[in-house]
């Protein structure tokens, strides 16, 4: 439930809203489009402003969006248009009459060379888009990320954080959908996002409340990374190369070629490194009044190796219809050492037993996707149909080799344990979408879709050369999702909505080879969406929104079984696990100064079924967490994003989410419940000066966090990078350090009545690296054609 202070600042925004809406003269229409005078790209985040003619007093002003469109409202009366963008030269319109609706048309911005030479910051762009059904961060020139990849990108989201094994969560929840270009992607699974060049990504997409054209998948919403696209003529690319330390490599050329016809694209990468981590665990074991105590430490050093290739084209078959076909290939090679140490104390705290053990894991993971798309449009520039069409095919073969042998008291064999796992899937995706507009502003949108899904893990343990039949098996998992929508936006007056529904038949089965489960789940469900923003004079948007969400199970939530690592330390699948449910509300509030931009957003949601891990011990003291299905959980929170230009050299940011939440429910007997409030922020600042010379910081705090089981510490990050350009914007060189301070560590606590788990996980440790882009044919703002692009 939420305190006084967060009902307080609720009823003030909704006050604000009704006064609004009670002091709103008629007002008419003003729309248009900016873009580049010399490359007619759009320019998204150029201000438009409506000045008074008496007294010069800015009355109304908003920012292009993606597209570089813009429309808002005014009073009727004289009024001068200013519109502008850093690094372009200002442009006015003089003494526009505002008596009904009125449609600028494209507005084309000249570069201001002065100011280039003085700045360098070309083609920089708001760093908050508010729209109907999502918030929008431009990427722009981040330093961080340069050399990168996608998770180091997503750490520098507001709302976003990914962990230090690579998960990643919004608003503290986990439960999210990762889409790129607002497709799945296998890139997006098991921390594969560290396959993808930061480089190459021109936006985040954050949709807390996603619109009925969305999947319904993601209970906390979902997150859409979407990647540049070229779109300059004849052959041009760029080559990446970077190096750091600890050991870190990576490469990247893009090539294209453009014509009026054709547009062919290809992109080559490569990606190295290790990573030293080291877990700490420390048992304590009560049992009959005697307690036993158990000391482990981990050491290990992963070592990531990637290759991918991309290749495609666009086949432009008349102006109105365009044909793309791609494929792109991935294959990773994980190989990993870890040694274990366990130490075992009686209840005296005297050494009873020290146990070794070494792991060496081997992981070639082959990912394959080829894709056909159709775009078509028509003499009405608002109607389009696109279809597409897309087949994802790969394999994950796990391989463990495990030894072990009792070093205290000495004298005891070494035993040996080796274990594989070869994941397979075949993958269809088919899509079609339809959009037209009724008027200059109602729109409507339909669309099918069907994911077909077919997952293979085909798994055998041998332990001493004698096959473990426990840990021996093959699992089938089916997963067919077949979804309508269809949607309609329209705006009265000030008042802008969009009303979508969905409806989603999930037909999914899990089997294995020898019979012993059988799980066939068909369900089909109804999800609403509702998105309301209502545009408050002086640049103030208030935004009420409303979704209803699904979480199915993953596949390794189902899958019983996830390796054998550390026996004392397990993890295992449910295949029982039933999909969680989710009512979710959000109200938001965009304010903007002049240079400064306030978001702040009140949100509440109800889980019911929720997922959560649940740690348990066997007979033999050992540890097995699994997810099971919990009764409720609500969630609520405060989130307050904001930036201000202080000076057209100086941008600052900062990013503030404070929630709490409430779970509750049953399993096996037992009760499980807790009610916590935590809060994270995040802080950063980037300063452009002459000579194109650039830096930045950035700095992260997570507050501590507690579940129904454990609490986890905690933690704080730094980050800060250095750019530089030369030869004429030709090459750029970036010195980028992650995690400053090295302070990223994962500190947890498990507290029962018979035992205590506490663990210490350090994972990517600081990183240095320098990076270097050289462009033929191309100037920085130009962008780059990607996987997953239509």
């Amino acid at each position: 439930m939420m305190n006084r202070m967060e009902k307080l600042i609720l009823i003030l925004l909704l006050l604000s809203g009704f006064a609004g809406l009670a002091q709103q003269p008629a007002a008419f229409n003003i729309t248009g489009k900016v873009a580049d005078a010399r490359t007619k790209l759009p320019l998204a985040g150029a201000g438009v402003s409506v000045i008074s003619i008496a007294g010069n007093k800015i009355l109304n002003s908003t920012l292009t969006d993606s597209s570089g469109v813009f429309s808002f409202s005014v009073a009727p009366g004289k009024y001068h248009i200013k519109i502008a963008f850093i690094s372009y030269k200002t442009y006015i319109l003089e003494h526009q009459q505002v008596d009904k609706y009125l449609n600028l048309g494209l507005i084309l911005l000249q570069e201001d060379a002065k100011l280039l030479e003085a700045v360098n910051i070309v083609g920089e762009k708001s760093t908050v888009e508010l729209n109907l059904d999502k918030k929008v961060f431009n990427v722009g020139k981040d330093l961080m990320s340069k050399g990168g990849t996608a998770n180091d990108i997503l750490n520098n989201v507001p709302s976003v954080n990914v962990d230090a094994n690579g998960a990643i969560s919004l608003r503290g929840n986990g439960s999210v959908r990762v889409l790129i270009n607002g497709k799945p992607s296998m890139l997006t699974a098991n921390n594969g996002l560290n396959q993808i060049p930061a480089n190459t990504i021109e936006k985040v997409e954050v949709i807390t409340n996603p619109s009925a054209r969305y999947e319904a998948q993601g209970g906390a919403g979902i997150i859409n990374i979407v990647l540049k696209k070229n779109s300059s003529s004849g052959l041009n690319g760029s080559i990446q190369a970077g190096i750091g330390t600890p050991t870190y490599y990576n490469g990247n050329i893009n090539l294209s070629y453009k014509t009026q016809k054709v547009n062919l694209f290809a992109n080559v990468s490569h990606f190295y490194r290790n990573i030293y981590a080291y877990e700490k665990n420390l048992q304590t074991t009560i049992r009959n009044g005697a307690s036993t105590v158990l000391n482990q430490h981990n050491d290990q050093v992963r070592n990531d190796n990637a290759y991918s290739y991309y290749v495609g084209g666009d086949y432009y078959i008349n102006e109105k219809n365009t044909l793309t076909g791609s494929f792109y290939h991935d294959l990773q090679k994980n190989n990993d050492t870890t040694s274990y140490q366990y130490r075992y104390y009686n209840g005296e705290n005297v050494l009873d037993s020290i146990i070794s053990r070494f792991e060496d894991y081997h992981e070639p993971q082959k990912y394959n996707q080829l894709e056909l798309n159709y775009v078509k449009t028509f003499d009405n520039k608002d109607q389009k149909w696109t279809t597409s069409l897309r087949y994802d095919f790969w394999n994950d073969d796990e391989n463990q080799d495990i030894t072990q042998q009792k070093r205290f008291p000495s004298g005891n064999p070494v035993s040996h344990l080796s274990s594989r796992d070869i994941e397979s899937s075949d993958d269809f995706y088919i899509q079609s979408d339809f959009v037209t507009a009724f008027s200059k502003s109602a729109r409507f949108e339909t669309g099918i879709r069907a994911d077909l899904r077919a997952i293979r893990s085909d798994y055998s343990t041998l332990s001493n050369g004698i096959l473990l039949e426990n840990y021996t098996n093959k699992l089938y998992y089916d997963e067919n999702i077949y979804a309508a929508y269809a949607q309609y936006a329209n705006k009265f007056k000030r008042l802008s909505y969009l009303l979508g529904l969905r409806t989603e038949l999930s037909d999914i089965g899990i089997s294995d080879r020898k019979a012993t489960l059988s799980k066939d789940k068909k369900y089909i469900n109804l999800f609403p969406t509702l998105h309301l923003t209502y545009n408050l004079r002086e640049n103030t948007d208030l935004q009420i929104s409303y979704s209803r969400r699904i979480d199915r199970p993953r596949f390794y939530q189902l899958n019983t079984f996830s390796g054998l690592s550390d026996t004392r330390n397990l993890t295992v699948g449910n295949p029982d696990l039933n999909p969680a449910y989710s009512n979710s509300f959000e109200l938001a509030f965009l304010k903007k100064w002049g240079h400064f931009n306030l978001n702040p957003s009140i949100y509440y949601s109800h889980n019911k079924n929720y997922f959560q891990n649940v740690l348990s011990q066997t007979a033999e003291g050992f540890f097995v967490s699994t997810p099971v299905n919990l009764g409720y959980e609500d969630r609520y929170g405060l989130e307050v994003s904001g930036t201000y230009n202080a000076f057209k050299w100086w941008r600052l940011s900062w990013d503030f989410n404070y929630y709490g939440f409430k779970q509750h429910g049953e399993f096996q007997g037992k009760q499980y419940g807790t009610s916590n409030k935590t809060w994270f922020t995040r802080i950063s600042s980037r300063m452009n000066f002459p000579k194109s010379l650039a830096i930045e910081y950035a700095f992260n705090y997570q507050g501590k966090n507690a579940d129904v089981q454990s609490t986890i510490a905690a933690q704080y990050r730094a980050n800060i990078a250095l750019s530089k350009d030369l030869f004429k914007d030709k090459l750029s060189v970036v010195l980028a350090v992650t995690n400053l301070f090295d302070s990223q560590v994962v500190k947890q606590q498990f507290i029962t009545p018979d035992y205590q788990f506490e663990s210490e996980y350090k994972g990517v440790g600081r990183l240095t690296r320098l990076t270097l882009t050289y462009r033929f044919n191309r100037d920085k703002t130009q962008k780059d054609r990607l996987p997953d692009e239509n």
